[in-house]
C-alpha cells in the first residue's frame, strides 16, 4: 500500500467573512494523480494554495508526509516548495525571457549547477515535451500549445515530488489539449510524482487520473476513482459531468425575499 502524501483533515477556510471550505477531508496517496473538480468558486484553487502553504486553514490541518504544514520551519517549508512543481493557468511564462531562460530559471534559483549542466538539463526537459531546438525563441513567438509545453518543461526542471496543475487545459485547441494531457500523464509516471490537477475538463482528465475529488458548496461531495464518478448518483456530480444548465447549481441566481418584495411593490 502507498502512504498518504497530502491529507486534509477537517479543513475550513474563509476569505474575511466569505466561507470557502467547510470541514474538508481527503487523502492523496503518494505517487497518485488526483483531479480536483467542481464549479467555479467551489474552492479548488484555494485547496492548491493551502497545499503550498500560501494560505493557512482557519481550522483543521493540512498534513504533508504526516506533518502539519503549519508546524514546518522556514527551512522545511523552503525545502518542501523546492520539491514542488507548479503549472499555472495559461503557463505564466516570463515574457521578457527566452524559452531557454524560462526553463533554466528554477535551476538557477534553486541549485548551484554550472551553466554547462543547466544547458544540458534544459535541452533534456524540452526534449521531454517534444520541443528541443526552440531554446532561442521568445514566448511571443510561440503558439498557445507550445507555450504550455514550455511551461510544463519549466515545471519539471527540478524533478519535483509534488506537481500541481491549475487548469492546464484552459484555452487550448483539441489537439494541443490532447498533447498536454498525454505529456502530463507520461511525465507523472516517469517521475513517479504525486500530482494534483484542478480542472473543469471531464473527458481528458478522467482518462489520466487515479482519483477524483469533487467540491460543491465548500464540501467534498465525492472522492473516488474515475469509474466511480461516472456511476455516482450525486446530482451535483451528474449536473457537472453532463453540463446540464439547471440542477443543484440553479440557472437563475437566487434573489432575497426582501428584494423580491421591493420589486413587487415598486411603482412603475
Amino acid at each position: 500500500m502507498t502512504k498518504p502524501f497530502v491529507e486534509f483533515d477537517a479543513v475550513s477556510f474563509a476569505y474575511a467573512e466569505r466561507p470557502i471550505l467547510h470541514r474538508v477531508s481527503f487523502c492523496i496517496e503518494q505517487g497518485h494523480f488526483t483531479a480536483i473538480m467542481g464549479g467555479s468558486g467551489s474552492g479548488k484553487t484555494t485547496l492548491l494554495r493551502l497545499m503550498t502553504g500560501q494560505l493557512q486553514p482557519d481550522s483543521g490541518r493540512v498534513l504533508v508526509g504526516g506533518k502539519d504544514l503549519r508546524e514546518f520551519s522556514r527551512q522545511e517549508l523552503h525545502e518542501y516548495r523546492r520539491q514542488m512543481g507548479v503549472l499555472f493557468q495559461f503557463g505564466a511564462l516570463f515574457t521578457d525571457l527566452s524559452v531557454f531562460d524560462n526553463v533554466a530559471f528554477p535551476l538557477r534559483e534553486h541549485t548551484q549547477l554550472s551553466e554547462a549542466m543547466i544547458q544540458d538539463l534544459v535541452a533534456l526537459k524540452l526534449n521531454a515535451v517534444g520541443l528541443r531546438g526552440i531554446e532561442a525563441l521568445m514566448p511571443s513567438e510561440l503558439s498557445g500549445g507550445m507555450a504550455r509545453r514550455v511551461a510544463l518543461a519549466r515545471t519539471i526542471a527540478l524533478d519535483p515530488q509534488l506537481m500541481l496543475f491549475d487548469e492546464p487545459f484552459t484555452g487550448l485547441d483539441p489537439i494541443s489539449l490532447s498533447v498536454i494531457a498525454l505529456l502530463v500523464s507520461r511525465i507523472n509516471k516517469a517521475l513517479q510524482a504525486t500530482s494534483v490537477m484542478v480542472t473543469h475538463d471531464i473527458h481528458q482528465s478522467l482518462q489520466i487520473v487515479d482519483q477524483v475529488i469533487f467540491l460543491a458548496g465548500g464540501e467534498v461531495i465525492f472522492s473516488g476513482t474515475p469509474e466511480e464518478i461516472r456511476q455516482t448518483d450525486s446530482p451535483w456530480v451528474h449536473q457537472f459531468v453532463h453540463g446540464e444548465p439547471d440542477g443543484p447549481v440553479q440557472f437563475r441566481y437566487p434573489t432575497t425575499q426582501s428584494l423580491e418584495q421591493q420589486l413587487m411593490t415598486a411603482k412603475p
